[in-house]
């Protein structure tokens, strides 16, 4: 039995064909979806960690650069002397003070007197500062949440002894308030907010002011268990109902990295973020299955319309064979009166008369040179009735074309033309290609257009570098200098176009003409 595609594609086969396909496609799809809908979830979960992470870590460095002071205070004592440290010590409290999330200041050298910068007087704030540093004389740093029926306060105490022995006690009144009102304006683009509290449940900080001293295991579905991590699943996660949203939350509880304290963050971001993006995903997986049942459907049913198509394509493709068949034949003829041209123009009596008059004139005056003159000579006219069959030749080949071109050149002129090469890059551009008689073409525009003499020569350098040779030449044209046909310039362009490079370039500018010839291959 033989088969074939018009009998595979052709009556019950081709709708059982179709049917499987799509029925193989469809669960291709379904097992797709699902593996996106678990990856979208798991990045839910890690975009959700990465928040938290960098909500705590904007919490955590407000609340840490408090207790920076310490470093600012034992800078003071080992400045000062017992004359001036009580004047430095007041310049920093000062400082402090103009901070709006610092309520208070005070500072006590040795057992003297303390010392406050506010000037309001308040008995009942200096005798709880007082007794504060009483139960905290032998700690060098402590902190305690004080409050009572107006404020709600994070105090801070510093103490540092001087290498005289000299005891300096600082210390300052956080506003927890008015920090509240500070975190408020930091970080809002992350979707998440965060509270701490300490081991009491106590919060400290909140974004909702009314929730502050409030007790978190009260009001925060927190008990003290989810501040016992040991093991985490990415510390104490938990679902619950926000105490401020009042929507389902993902929560994660974590110790706060705060030194001498034992507080504790809570980050809570609104679980409907996350389900909304896997609704999406389910939603558009549900859309992708009847999207690409229409298109397998559409598809069986353009496939002869197809057939077609291709016998157009067919034809398109053999008219631009034949287009470019003719392109290529043009291309071809050019190429053949390039040829001619050049030996019409390279073979010239007049550049072979005034080379054999100069070689007559050498023969007699200096016969080493005379040699080189006859040698030079022949190898350039060997060079000139042999052209390349693609018209293009090797860097370094052209290079000793010109070279000899040259010699020939300055034999005559001699110090009324200059001529140099650099080669910029390394020498393994030399493989690189050029148009054939490039360089001449180039060095022969700028003698039959400019004027020479021994006090304004005609200066020609040639500059190679890894994609491109610059040839550049002084301007000072001959006033009655004939129009050229430009035909070397047509030359150029025409194997640049062949080789689809765009780049070739001629132009004057700034007493200057400059030829820019690409390098092929």
């Amino acid at each position: 039995m033989k088969f074939s595609l018009k009998n595979i594609f052709s009556g019950r086969n081709f709708i059982i064909l179709g049917i499987v396909f799509i029925a193989l496609t469809l669960l291709s799809i379904y097992v797709l979806s699902n593996l996106i809908t678990q990856i979208t979830e798991k990045s839910n979960t890690e975009s959700t960690k990465r928040n938290f992470l960098k909500r705590e870590e904007v919490v955590q460095q407000e609340f840490s650069r408090f207790l920076e002071t310490q470093k600012e205070l034992d800078h003071i004592i080992k400045i000062s002397n017992a004359e001036n440290l009580a004047d430095h010590l007041r310049v920093l409290s000062t400082i402090h003070t103009n901070d709006s999330l610092i309520k208070n200041t005070w500072f006590q050298i040795n057992n003297n007197k303390i010392e406050f910068t506010t000037s309001k007087n308040n008995a009942n704030r200096d005798a709880s500062i007082k007794d504060f540093i009483l139960k905290n004389n032998a700690k060098n740093q402590s902190g305690a949440i004080i409050k009572d029926k107006e404020n709600f306060f994070w105090r801070i105490y510093f103490k540092s002894v001087a290498a005289n022995g000299t005891i300096v006690r600082y210390g300052f009144d956080v506003d927890l308030k008015a920090l509240q009102s500070y975190f408020y304006t930091i970080n809002q683009n992350l979707p998440n907010y965060a509270f701490v509290f300490d081991e009491h449940g106590t919060i400290i900080y909140h974004p909702e002011i009314n929730l502050l001293e409030k007790n978190a295991f009260k009001i925060a579905n927190l008990t003290s268990a989810d501040t016992t991590f040991i093991n985490d699943e990415f510390y104490g996660k938990k679902i619950a109902l926000s105490e401020y949203l009042k929507l389902d939350i993902v929560r994660y509880t974590k110790r706060l990295n705060v030194k001498n304290t034992n507080w504790y963050i809570s980050v809570n971001s609104p679980k409907e973020i996350g389900n909304e993006d896997v609704d999406s995903v389910k939603k558009y997986a549900s859309l992708i299955y009847v999207i690409t049942t229409s298109i397998l459907i559409l598809f069986f049913y353009l496939f002869t319309i197809f057939n077609k198509k291709t016998f157009r394509e067919k034809a398109i493709l053999s008219r631009e064979k034949n287009r470019l068949l003719l392109e290529n034949e043009k291309i071809n003829k050019e190429k053949a009166l390039i040829q001619l041209q050049q030996l019409k123009e390279q073979i010239n009596p007049h550049f072979l008369f005034n080379s054999l008059n100069s070689l007559y004139m050498l023969i007699d005056s200096d016969t080493g040179v005379a040699r080189k003159f006859t040698l030079n000579l022949s190898k350039i006219y060997r060079y000139l009735i042999n052209p390349p069959l693609q018209n293009i030749v090797t860097l370094q080949e052209e290079l000793l074309f010109i070279e000899k071109y040259i010699f020939l050149q300055q034999t005559r002129f001699k110090k009324e033309f200059i001529f140099t090469v650099d080669i910029v890059d390394d020498e393994n551009v030399l493989s690189k290609k050029v148009p054939y008689l490039a360089f001449q073409i180039a060095i022969e525009n700028a003698l039959k257009h400019n004027i020479a003499s021994d006090e304004n020569p005609l200066e020609i350098s040639i500059e190679i570098r890894e994609t491109e040779v610059i040839i550049t030449n002084n301007l000072n044209e001959k006033q009655n200098s004939e129009k050229g046909s430009q035909f070397g310039h047509k030359y150029l362009e025409s194997i640049y176009t062949f080789y689809a490079k765009n780049d070739f370039r001629a132009y004057k500018k700034d007493g200057k003409f400059t030829c820019i010839l690409p390098l092929i291959g």
